[in-house]
């Protein structure tokens, strides 16, 4: 008797857990015309209008099966859920998921964030993937502190540690890792250089945290920038703000191999009451990489979507760029820099160091949407530039590359059936 009591207690304590259980709705995923490989995936969460979406749990049907599949919301103000289309999924097939409101247990994050009074730290796997400058560094004592800044990117590393960016290189006490500030802005009568900082005209600054991110599906950071103008009728304006969105994807973009998959993209707006102008040069805004000292013209390389080379890439255009060299006792490494099509002058020009840089060859690479054509910047108005790396070891093939730019600039599809 106490036996059958225990059971009906159990059950009615069952109950009301099962009948909170709802099916929101069914997602249909095609991949279209590429094949995916462990891409991520996202969902326009506001046309269903429920606020709770912190209680949404997501389930891949496999013929008739349900297997529950990490995922992630993203807020704002449109709200997205985010999952990752785990393993392969060939080239015009689909794939069926159910979007349930339900009660959830708490998701350990697979990426995490630390921040410190000095970085923001991403990791993956307990393993850093990069940091984010928050305390301004100033460069070697007896060189101008004007060089002085924060608001970049700078350690990079590899799944295996090897570090890939630069800074306070004594040819270029400017170049922060990877960083994007414009060189030849034109305000009202005057023009102001925020790369060139021995110019003494602007700088850039960081301004401040929005929000930081852990989750199963990804984690990063929303960062302020502020592009001050010494030039100005104060000894001190802001010309632009500017917003980092950074992510680290929580998966495995390559078969057999670790590698991180990272979006970064800024959102850049003019603080004054009067059209800026970008004026056409090799270098600024976009992303600028200052690669590690230990490589060279002997142990390097640069390879474009369009088959040029260092030899012959610099000024011309590209959907991707692979970057990449050796570290001596420690293997190969390097970044593949992904352009996404809605950004301006897209296929995007480049600047590339040539093969003789400094007598040795040392790497610079920059997508540069102002290489050719001046950009006019209108208050009120946010512009954006989005892009994807991807950091690995070893090395990355051209089919390799091209998937991820079409997972990047072609994401799959995804349409629903709403209950």
């Amino acid at each position: 008797m106490k036996r059958i009591l225990s059971a009906l207690l159990i059950l009615a304590l069952a109950i009301p857990l099962f009948s909170q259980k709802k099916e929101i709705a069914r997602l249909t995923v095609e991949a279209g015309k590429f094949q995916r490989i462990n891409t991520p995936v996202c969902y326009d969460l506001s046309v269903l209008n429920i606020a709770d979406t912190l209680s949404f749990q997501l389930y891949e049907d496999v013929k008739g099966k349900l297997i529950e599949v990490p995922s992630q919301v993203e807020e704002g103000y449109i709200p997205r859920l985010w999952w990752i289309m785990s393993g392969i999924t060939p080239a015009g097939s689909k794939r069926e998921y159910i979007l349930y409101q339900d009660i959830k247990t708490k998701t350990r994050p697979a990426v995490n964030v630390r921040l410190t009074p000095d970085v923001i730290r991403l990791i993956k796997e307990e393993k850093p993937v990069l940091d984010y400058a928050v305390k301004i560094i100033y460069p070697p004592a007896g060189v101008d502190t004007m060089y002085k800044r924060n608001g970049f990117i700078h350690p990079v590393y590899s799944p295996s540690g090897n570090v890939l960016t630069r800074i306070n290189a004594p040819d270029h006490y400017h170049h922060f890792g990877i960083w994007n500030p414009w060189t030849r802005v034109r305000i009202r009568n005057h023009v102001t250089d925020f790369w060139n900082l021995y110019t003494h005209q602007g700088t850039v600054r960081f301004s401040g945290v929005n929000s930081l991110t852990e989750g199963p599906v990804f984690g990063g950071f929303n960062v302020r920038h502020e592009h001050i103008d010494f030039q100005g009728k104060k000894p001190e304006e802001t010309t632009f703000n500017e917003v980092w969105d950074v992510r680290v994807w929580n998966t495995e973009p390559l078969s057999g191999s670790k590698a991180w998959l990272v979006d970064f993209t800024s959102y850049l707006s003019v603080a004054c009451d009067t059209a800026v102008v970008l004026e056409a040069y090799r270098y600024g805004g976009g992303i600028g990489f200052r690669a590690t000292a230990e490589w060279n013209n002997k142990n390097s390389w640069v390879v474009t979507s369009e088959g040029k080379t260092r030899i012959d890439a610099d000024g011309t255009r590209a959907r991707w760029t692979d970057v990449g060299g050796m570290f001596e006792g420690k293997g190969e490494s390097g970044i593949v820099f992904l352009s996404h099509p809605s950004n301006r002058e897209h296929p995007e020009p480049m600047r590339v160091w040539p093969v003789d840089q400094n007598g040795r060859g040392d790497v610079y690479f920059e997508f540069c949407p102002i290489r050719h054509k001046e950009w006019v910047l209108e208050p009120g108005n946010v512009y954006r530039l989005k892009y994807r790396m991807l950091i690995y070891d070893g090395k990355v093939d051209r089919a390799t590359s091209d998937r991820l730019w079409n997972d990047f600039a072609y994401p799959p599809v995804v349409k629903a059936s709403i209950k």
